[in-house]
């Protein structure tokens, strides 16, 4: 059971009888409802809260008491419309033929089979466009691995011809040398012998070389 207080009311015990008894206008309850929710979290009586209420709070939230009671007429015009809304649909539906019902119904199907009958296409169109481009994609892929393989096989034949190259080149470079060092050696050959030479006038007073 909850405790009777006999203290006096605080800000807060004000605040919150304002705030529960604004709800309750303006969801259309009554005030006595209100009182009772602020006397079981405050440990009050509903009396207590009502005296409170009706002697001091409700001085300070005259504007906020107007604007909760047409906050409560708008929604229970809502409601209104809604059950209003809610009761012509019920009965065009009662009031529409048999007949057409089953037409919506026939049309409703119609629907449903020619949405899966087109997304069932679309998929097999999509399947064989996965199918082709995964074709292509191997088709890429050995031609890919062809060419890797030649790019090997070139590369390889080029560091061959290189290291033929380099060997020619060499053997052309010693084949020079050694052209240049016969050239050198005829060449003073040929000048020992010129020095070496002697010569003699014959009768007719022409010289002649002795050997």
């Amino acid at each position: 059971m909850t405790a009777i207080r006999q203290d006096a009311w605080s800000e807060e015990d004000d605040l919150i009888l304002a705030e529960v008894t604004l709800r309750h206008i303006r969801e259309g309850s009554t005030q006595l409802s209100a009182f009772e929710e602020v006397g079981e979290r405050i440990g009050r009586t509903a009396a207590a809260c009502g005296f409170r209420w009706n002697s001091y709070v409700r001085k300070k939230y005259d504007a906020a008491i107007q604007i909760a009671k047409s906050q409560r007429q708008k929604r229970n015009q809502q409601k209104k419309q809604a059950g209003y809304a809610m009761t012509a649909s019920v009965d065009t539906a009662e009031a529409m033929p048999r007949g057409d019902q089953q037409l919506m119904d026939e049309m409703s199907i119609d629907t449903v089979i020619r949405f899966l009958r087109q997304w069932k296409g679309n998929y097999q169109d999509l399947s064989r466009h996965v199918r082709q481009l995964e074709k292509e994609l191997n088709e890429k892929q050995e031609e890919l691995d062809r060419l890797r393989m030649e790019n090997e096989e070139l590369s390889r034949q080029v560091s061959e011809v290189s290291s033929d190259y380099q060997v020619v080149n060499d053997d052309y470079k010693a084949l020079i040398q050694i052209m240049n060092r016969a050239r050198k050696l005829a060449f003073l050959n040929e000048e020992e012998e010129e020095v070496g030479a002697k010569f003699k006038m014959d009768e007719n007073g022409n010289l002649e070389r002795i050997e």
